[in-house]
C-alpha cells in the first residue's frame, strides 16, 4: 500500500513540497514559526482531549464535549492503531533525500509513527467536525479553516504529504459522524438512567451555576 501511494501520487506530492520550499525560500523563516506552532495544536490530541473535557463541564456544551473526547478516541483507533500500522509509510524525510533537506531545512522535527494518514491532521478533523455538528452551523463551518492550516504545517515542515493531509481529513470526518451518533447513545442511555444519581448529575452539573451557588452563599453569610 506504501509503495502505491508513493507511485500513484509522486507528481502531487511533490508538488505541493516544491510550494512550500518555495515559499520559505522566498519568505525566509518568516512562516516557519508560525506552521510550527499551528502543528504543536496535534500533537498527541492533547489540546482537543482539554477542550473536551472543558466543554464537559457546561450543561449547554455537553454533548459537543462529549462528542469531540469519542471522536478524538475514535479517530486514534482508526489512524494510530489500524491503519497507519497497516499502510507503514515511512515518513517524506526518510524515503528521499530531496524531502531530506527540505526537512532538515525547515527544522527536522522528527516523527516517531509512519506517515499515512496524518494524525495531526487527522485529530484535528474530528474534533472540528464534532464541534461542527453540535453548534451553529453558520458559524462553526469556518473552524474547517484550522483543519486546512494543520494540514499545511505538516506538509510546509515535510513530516506528511500531501495524500497524507487528504487521508487524515476523510479518515477524521468519518470519525467524527461515527463519535457523533455514538454520542447519541450515549444520551439514550443517561436519558434512561436521569432518575440515577449519575444521571441527574451528568443532565444537571454546570460548573457556572455551581460558582454562583457558592458565591451567593458567601455573601450571604
Amino acid at each position: 500500500m506504501a509503495d502505491w501511494l508513493n507511485l500513484t501520487f509522486a507528481g502531487i506530492d511533490n508538488w505541493f513540497f516544491v510550494s512550500a520550499s518555495n515559499l520559505r525560500a522566498v519568505a525566509g523563516e518568516f512562516f516557519t514559526p508560525f506552521f510550527v506552532f499551528i502543528s504543536a495544536f496535534g500533537k498527541g490530541g492533547i489540546f482537543f482531549l482539554v477542550l473536551g473535557a472543558l466543554l464537559l463541564l457546561f450543561k449547554k456544551t455537553r454533548r459537543a464535549g462529549l462528542n469531540v473526547l469519542l471522536a478524538v478516541g475514535v479517530g486514534a483507533l482508526l489512524t494510530n492503531v489500524i491503519i497507519k500500522n497497516a499502510v507503514a509509510r515511512p515518513r517524506p524525510y526518510n524515503a528521499s533525500e530531496e524531502y531530506f533537506n527540505m526537512w532538515q531545512a525547515v527544522g527536522a522535527h522528527k516523527e516517531k509513527e509512519f506517515s499515512f494518514p496524518s494524525g495531526h491532521v487527522n485529530v484535528t478533523m474530528t474534533a472540528i467536525t464534532a464541534l461542527f455538528l453540535n453548534f451553529n452551523k453558520k458559524w462553526s463551518f469556518s473552524l474547517y479553516v484550522f483543519v486546512l492550516l494543520m494540514g499545511g504545517s505538516r506538509i510546509y515542515l515535510t513530516v506528511h504529504y500531501f495524500t497524507d493531509v487528504v487521508g487524515g481529513i476523510v479518515v477524521g470526518g468519518v470519525s467524527g459522524v461515527i463519535a457523533y451518533y455514538l454520542t447519541r447513545l450515549v444520551y439514550k442511555g443517561i436519558e434512561r438512567a436521569k432518575n440515577t444519581a449519575f444521571g441527574r448529575g451528568f443532565i444537571n452539573f454546570d460548573l457556572i451555576e455551581l460558582l454562583k451557588r457558592k458565591n451567593s452563599n458567601k455573601q450571604d453569610r
